[in-house]
C-alpha cells in the first residue's frame, strides 16, 4: 500500500464491497445529481462510483493518488465504454491540476474519514467548484465497528475515526461549504451534500 494514502482508506476486498454497494448508480440517483455538469470523483479507488457518476454528468475527472486504482478505475471505465471519463494521479488535498471555479460536482465516497486535515481538504473542493457548486461526501455512520458487519465480519474504518453528520459539518463549514441535503444510506452509511457559495471563516 501508499504509505501516502489517508489512514484507514485502502481499497477492500472486493466481494464484500460489492455486498455493501450493490448499486452505486442508486446511492448516486439518491444524490440527485445535476446532470450535463463536469464532475470529480476524488480518491476515486476502483472506479465503483465514477461510472455511474459518468452516466449522470458531461465529464468526470477520476482523481486517486495510487496508480494501482487508476488503473482499475480505468479498466472499469473502458469495460463499460464510459468514453468521458479522465483520469488523473493527484492528492485529493493539492487540486492543482484543476483549474479553479470550473467543477459543478466533486464527490468523496468512503475515504474523509481518513483525512487528516479535513479543512484542508475542503479548501481544495471549494477552490475548484463553481458559485453554488456541490460537494457530496458518503462517509461511515459513527458506529461501532463491531456493529457493522458484512459477510459475516466487522468492516470500515476504526470507531475513533467515523464522523456524525455534525463532525462533518463542523469540518467542512470554515471552508464556505453549507449542508442542504442528508441522504441515509442503509445499512451503514450517510451522505451528505454541501454547496459553496458563502463566505468562508479565517
Amino acid at each position: 500500500m501508499n504509505a501516502a494514502l489517508f489512514p484507514a482508506t485502502s481499497m477492500p476486498d472486493a466481494d464484500w464491497w460489492r455486498a455493501l454497494w450493490p448499486d452505486p448508480g442508486a446511492v448516486l440517483a439518491n444524490l440527485a445529481i445535476a446532470g450535463g455538469g463536469l464532475a470529480i470523483d476524488l480518491c476515486c479507488g476502483d472506479g465503483l462510483f465514477t461510472v455511474p457518476l459518468a452516466r449522470e454528468v458531461q465529464q468526470v475527472i477520476a482523481i486517486d493518488l495510487d496508480p494501482a486504482m487508476l488503473r482499475l478505475a480505468r479498466r472499469r471505465g473502458e469495460v463499460a465504454e464510459q468514453k468521458n471519463i479522465f483520469y488523473v494521479a493527484a492528492d485529493a488535498c493539492d487540486l492543482a491540476c484543476i483549474r479553479e471555479g470550473c467543477m459543478d460536482f466533486v464527490l468523496i465516497a468512503n475515504t474523509f474519514h481518513g483525512v487528516p486535515d479535513k479543512t484542508r481538504l475542503a479548501h481544495a473542493v471549494v477552490r475548484v467548484l463553481v458559485p453554488g457548486g456541490r460537494f457530496a461526501v458518503i462517509n461511515w455512520h459513527r458506529r461501532p465497528r463491531e456493529k457493522t458487519t458484512v459477510l459475516g465480519e466487522p468492516r470500515g474504518p476504526g470507531t475513533e475515526l467515523r464522523m456524525t453528520p455534525a463532525d462533518l459539518e463542523a469540518s467542512l463549514h470554515p471552508a464556505g461549504l453549507s449542508e442542504i441535503r442528508l441522504v441515509e444510506l442503509p445499512p451503514y452509511h450517510y451522505a451528505a451534500v454541501f454547496t459553496a457559495g458563502f463566505t468562508a471563516r479565517g
